[in-house]
């Protein structure tokens, strides 16, 4: 071998992963190692599909490292650093079974804040991103993001310090919003219209930009920079003229959008932490399963057109809003029948999905609890369409979860008064009186207590 430290890499591989290497792999990692070119984009270019070797240490680049075609790897415990903030720091695009592992994608203190992407996949198949590190890349756009990917695999990574403050321009929406506000917003995993991606047991961290009063108020967040002549259908007036919306802690840890086209998502044993929403779904046949997500305000939703989504076995710990939401959306469309040279589209709806033996605990108790206190909240939350032309989210059945409340022997710090305990209206909200209402949702064998205000605003279907 000709570098002592990628051959502890590779054993190091073996024997925390269990993976075996071939007598090949382990000579294409020794023969081609960056330290060998002048840098990590010549070592790429001269080396189609073959596996490059990162070693360890800083890898300093100013433009973005690129790979496309078929077969190629990056792999090591290599750091490099983006200097430019104008551009992505890794891009996959035209791939094929490309692997990224070990290496860390990261940006330098005072270029952490961008506007593009640590790592961008798009239009490729069969990806494999394993124990990656993307910190400190600072951007709306998400840390990691796959645009038309196909069997794309998401790993035992970690993503640390994703969201930036922006503005959210709604003024090209005029019907429904209308207005721009100062905001944090951020994605950790992005992965819009692709199908069969498995994105697990990875670490989606945001230290950096908390909800705080002093956060708020030093970056003036909420506050409108601009509003269209016309409110908004969805948008009430005081806000409107106020010139202020509470809705400033934006973006996901992880999403799976692009409604119709993304497709038989698992999301499997992923810890998220101090999100503004922890999971965002707007697909069909997903799968949630055995995830911790704590301390966001919105532990998880699935709208506008997500049909069979399975959500079991998690755990939403210090949600403030809701802890579990689904719900129907703009996104989401009635069947339309051909006519003429008109081809017949078929219906986009939310529902035929199951949520059980889900854990909720210490509901009310995350850092936003302040700015969502006197909000109408439910941990399970099913709501209207967010037009009347939405079709009514249905066929949603909710057996054996678990609402579990601090108890003040357990917590004698926390503010247990009849006003401020349990930190929830009701265990089950449900939107009724419309043509988008959700319909024959069935609830068994659930642990609910009585919020405030009481069970379920509306009685459960059994």
């Amino acid at each position: 071998m000709s570098d002592y430290r990628q051959l502890v890499w590779i054993v190091a591989v073996v024997f925390t992963t269990g993976f075996e290497l071939s007598s090949d792999s382990v000579a294409n990692a020794a023969d081609v190692s960056t330290k060998d070119y002048p840098s990590i984009q010549a070592a790429i270019d001269a080396n189609p599909g073959r596996e490059i070797f990162v070693p360890a240490g800083d890898h300093s680049v100013d433009k973005t490292v690129r790979i496309t075609g078929e077969g190629t790897s990056l792999v090591g415990p290599g750091k490099i650093v983006m200097v430019n903030p104008g551009v992505h720091i890794l891009e996959i695009e035209h791939a094929r079974n490309v692997r990224i592992e070990g290496v860390t994608l990261t940006r330098p203190e005072g270029q952490m804040d961008t506007q593009k992407e640590g790592l961008l996949i798009s239009d490729a198949r069969s990806i494999i991103v394993e124990r990656v590190k993307v910190i400190n890349n600072r951007t709306r756009s998400g840390s990691i993001r796959l645009s038309d990917v196909h069997d794309g695999r998401i790993l035992n990574c970690e993503i640390r310090n994703y969201m930036t403050i922006a503005i959210d321009d709604r003024t090209q929406n005029v019907e429904l919003l209308g207005y721009a506000f100062r905001c944090i917003d951020g994605t950790g995993i992005v992965c819009d219209t692709c199908r069969g991606t498995l994105i697990q047991g990875n670490l989606i961290v945001e230290d950096n930009l908390r909800p705080t009063p002093e956060v708020k108020e030093r970056h003036q967040l909420g506050k409108f920079t601009k509003k269209n002549p016309k409110k908004g259908l969805l948008i009430s007036q005081e806000v409107w003229d106020a010139e202020y919306t509470n809705n400033w802690h934006q973006g996901s840890a992880l999403i799976v959008t692009g409604p119709t086209r993304s497709d038989l998502t698992r999301i499997l044993g992923n810890q998220i932490e101090n999100a503004a929403q922890g999971i965002d779904i707007h697909s069909d046949h997903v799968i949630i399963a055995n995830n911790i997500v704590n301390n966001s305000f919105i532990g998880m939703k699935a709208m506008h057109g997500s049909r069979n989504v399975m959500v079991t076995g998690n755990q939403f710990s210090r949600a403030t809003l809701w802890a579990i939401g689904f719900m129907s959306g703009s996104g989401a469309f009635p069947a339309v029948p051909a006519k003429g040279d008109r081809p017949a589209v078929a219906a986009n709806v939310d529902g035929g999905s199951l949520i059980a033996n889900n854990i909720i605990s210490q509901f009310g108790y995350g850092d936003s609890y302040w700015m969502w206190k006197d909000s109408s909240r439910g941990v399970f939350r099913f709501d209207n369409g967010q037009e009347l032309s939405d079709p009514p989210l249905r066929d949603v059945l909710v057996v054996g979860n678990v609402i579990s409340n601090p108890d003040p022997d357990e917590n004698p710090d926390a503010v247990h008064d009849a006003k401020d305990f349990p930190r929830y209206h009701y265990a089950v909200r449900i939107e009724s009186g419309k043509e988008s209402s959700p319909r024959n949702l069935q609830f068994g064998n659930n642990q609910f207590p009585a919020g405030s205000v009481g069970v379920s605003n509306i009685p459960l279907a059994p």
